[in-house]
């Protein structure tokens, strides 16, 4: 699969069925020797109440992601296994 055939689909936790951002606003861990992906980085979602809150990135192991459909990407993340990574910026 190419990278561009992923940019645009949505990324759904099938834990919740939250739906988390789409490839293409968020960016790609690629192993510089195999080029394979490592993770998705997700920013966060900001709002006028959080505009000056501290930003942080949810980062989704490319483990954890369980289909690539033809317009989402299910994920399977749940918080109380640690799976889900939120690191600020």
């Amino acid at each position: 699969m190419r990278l561009s055939e992923l940019v645009g689909k949505e990324i759904v936790n099938i834990y919740n069925g939250v739906r988390l951002g789409t490839v293409g606003e968020s960016d790609l861990v690629i192993d510089d020797t195999s080029g394979e992906i490592e993770s998705i980085i997700l920013p966060n979602k900001s709002n006028f109440i959080n505009l000056w809150a501290e930003k942080s990135q949810m980062v989704i192991p490319w483990e954890s992601v369980k289909k690539v459909g033809s317009q989402v990407i299910i994920v399977e993340l749940d918080e109380s296994h640690g799976k889900m990574h939120k690191y600020s910026i």
